[in-house]
């Protein structure tokens, strides 16, 4: 699919990582269930989850959870995410960015790997749920990322070709699901250098670094 060189007509974003700052509090979780389980945390390990649905993650590592099912043990960690002693703040131009796209009448779409009651208490923490109108979560997808699936479902509920419209995100996994799907990718560093983010068509250090409109000529030219 040919990208447009026309300003994008829909902006998608990523959650956790791209607009709430949730790597610590995730990273939190995971290794609680770890511990419970007396599985020693490995740092690296836990740090590859980033972008992936919960229940593929740890399915890709269940064989040191022996009788367990990923389905319980994201379960259990979803719980622990639910604990107060973790807190969930926007990232730095995430809000701003948010209401300046909608302020210019584009539609917004949510694309996480996290489940839809997170997503919504997540998108409320941090004041921007009513910018939404189209929310795909893990709840919403079969294939997770980097399969390209809620990408397509996300721009096919908002009525635009995916070549038409812009993802921010800030993992690898989201990056290859968003190229895959024919969009055009923004990746912010806030949880992988740029040296895992080259697949995107441009990456920032910051979203205050993006303004909208995002036009063409923002994007560094690619060999399509």
């Amino acid at each position: 699919m040919a990208l447009t060189s026309r300003i994008p007509r829909a902006a998608l974003f990523d959650l956790d990582g791209t607009l709430v700052d949730s790597e610590p509090r995730s990273f939190a979780a995971w290794t609680r269930l770890f511990d419970a389980h007396g599985v020693p945390a490995d740092e690296a390990v836990i740090r590859g989850f980033t972008g992936r649905r919960g229940v593929d993650a740890i399915a890709s590592v269940l064989h040191l959870f022996p009788g367990a099912t990923a389905e319980a043990l994201n379960a259990e960690a979803l719980g622990y995410l639910r604990e107060g002693d973790l807190p969930l703040e926007p990232h730095p131009g995430a809000v701003e960015l948010v209401r300046r796209t909608t302020e210019a009448g584009v539609p917004l779409a949510l694309v996480t790997s996290g489940g839809r009651a997170y997503a919504e208490a997540a998108l409320a923490a941090v004041g921007v749920r009513e910018f939404f109108g189209v929310l795909v979560t893990a709840d919403d997808v079969t294939d997770g990322k980097p399969h390209p699936q809620g990408y397509l479902q996300a721009c096919d509920r908002l009525g635009v070709d995916p070549a038409e419209s812009v993802a921010f995100e800030d993992a690898p996994a989201g990056v290859a699901a968003v190229r895959a799907a024919g969009s055009r990718c923004v990746a912010v560093t806030t949880t992988h250098g740029r040296d895992q983010l080259g697949g995107a068509d441009l990456v920032v250090d910051s979203l205050t670094e993006i303004d909208w409109p995002v036009t063409p000529a923002m994007f560094r030219q690619r060999q399509e």
